[in-house]
């Protein structure tokens, strides 16, 4: 039995102007869910937004405080960031990954979103002809939009067909052209969860090399691959990541989910030292700069879109990443919480007739974190989303990720404690009023 009649879902869906609710965004499917919410008292089960929902990291607080009374909020914070920040993200992707960044080259973003779209505009503007981004899908809707904004071309697969050695012939396909400037994915990934192993990267690296090709490598789930222990500065094992194999990348790297600091919207943009320091000539005549990538990426690009990060916030990341480093906050116990939710939610699921889509990865099957992807029969991702809201479930179709899979993505993050009976009751009723 339905906890939400039809007619009250049209109305809501009329009210907030949702065009068709089969392809909702993630923020109109949260007016839906909050207006049911309001209008009949019933909690709803919120998969939709990949809100952190954890408590903040309290060493984050403290040091923003702690520079807020020291007066910091009276001076603007230079372009590329805080002396501090600099020096601790470098130590820290040291730390974590092994891969050497100068300061100089840790650039604070206002979240990982100004990051790519400063770094999509300073990538498909960098050399003629080459102004493509290519997206392994599934991946995070918003970065198409910007590539929108900017009018940017993107090419985009679903990697679900093309893991570990398929994935070399899939890419040199959609390189073989030319007119690729970069390639973008998360690892682990958002929406699926699946995580790109080194056979893997390595063949994007490689071919990021052979074809000029900056690769963005967002790492927003940071060591949040909870198969591995991954939580031990300077020591193995560490994350996948395609910087291994090529000088062409960007990492990015945000405090919003690892300590849960995402109000404050605060990120790293890392970029190769290589990449930081080429020339090219056609940033020099657009921007009347020097032309030096990192310099145009920070000076002339991301300072006119953000003009600079909340000094306060720097340093409470800062703070956070030091501390991370020295191995006084472990952020990835921190964050397993996750891991125990999804496994939960995944249970509920399947004992009532959903299946999990990306399932595996290329030698192992897919961990438990803040996100995994469910299907139901032969529904469409659409339309399991509608038939969901009516059980009072929120979600998003995979089709607005780029997936080619039929289901949709549930997060983890706002489940609680009290709401798994809640769930499986409902999720019960759902597979009586849809038998298999």
């Amino acid at each position: 039995m339905k906890i939400f009649s039809e007619e009250l879902v049209e109305k809501a869906v009329k009210e907030l102007h949702v065009a068709d609710l089969s392809k909702a965004t993630i923020g109109e499917v949260l007016l839906v869910a909050q207006y049911l919410e309001k209008e009949t008292g019933i909690p709803f089960i919120r998969m939709d937004q990949g809100s952190p929902g954890l408590p903040v990291n309290q060493m984050g607080v403290e040091a923003e405080k702690a520079a807020l009374d020291r007066g910091v909020g009276s001076q603007y914070p230079a372009a590329s960031g805080v002396p501090e920040l600099k020096q601790a993200a470098s130590r820290f992707v040291k730390a974590f990954l092994d891969i050497d960044i100068s300061p100089r080259s840790c650039i604070p973003t206002v979240g990982s979103v100004a990051g790519s779209y400063g770094s999509f505009i300073a990538c498909t503007q960098r050399t003629p002809g080459k102004n493509k981004v290519l997206f392994i899908d599934p991946g995070f809707p918003i970065q198409k939009s910007q590539l929108r904004i900017i009018g940017a071309e993107w090419k985009e697969f679903d990697i679900y067909n093309y893991r570990g050695k398929a994935l070399h012939e899939k890419l040199e396909s959609m390189l073989s052209d030319g007119d690729v400037a970069a390639i973008v994915y998360s690892n682990p990934n958002n929406p699926a969860w699946i995580c790109l192993e080194d056979e893997e990267l390595e063949i994007i690296g490689k071919l990021a090399t052979k074809y000029d090709i900056i690769v963005m490598e967002d790492l927003a789930y940071f060591c949040m691959d909870f198969r591995h222990d991954m939580g031990h500065p300077f020591e193995p094992p560490y994350p996948p990541t395609v910087a291994r194999y090529t000088n062409n990348y960007i990492i990015m790297l945000s405090s919003s989910k690892i300590f849960s600091y995402a109000g404050q919207r605060m990120a790293l943009t890392c970029i190769s030292d290589k990449l930081y320091d080429r020339h090219f000539p056609a940033l020099a005549q657009r921007y009347n700069d020097s032309g030096v990538f990192g310099q145009t990426l920070v000076a002339s690009i991301l300072y006119m879109i953000t003009s600079g990060c909340t000094a306060s916030t720097q340093y409470a990341y800062a703070e956070m990443l030091r501390l991370s480093t020295e191995g006084k906050i472990n952020f990835v116990e921190d964050t397993r919480e996750y891991a125990r939710r999804a496994e939960k939610m995944k249970k509920i699921f399947t004992d009532n007739g959903f299946h999990i889509i990306y399932d595996y990865d290329v030698t192992q099957e897919v961990g438990d974190g803040f996100f995994f992807t469910i299907g139901y029969g032969n529904m469409t991702g659409g339309e399991l989303l509608k038939e969901l809201l009516y059980y009072g479930v929120s979600s998003i179709s995979l089709s607005t990720t780029g997936s080619e899979q039929q289901g949709v993505r549930a997060c983890t993050s706002r489940m609680r404690e009290e709401l798994y009976d809640v769930m499986n009751e409902r999720m019960k009723a759902f597979q009586e009023d849809h038998p298999l």
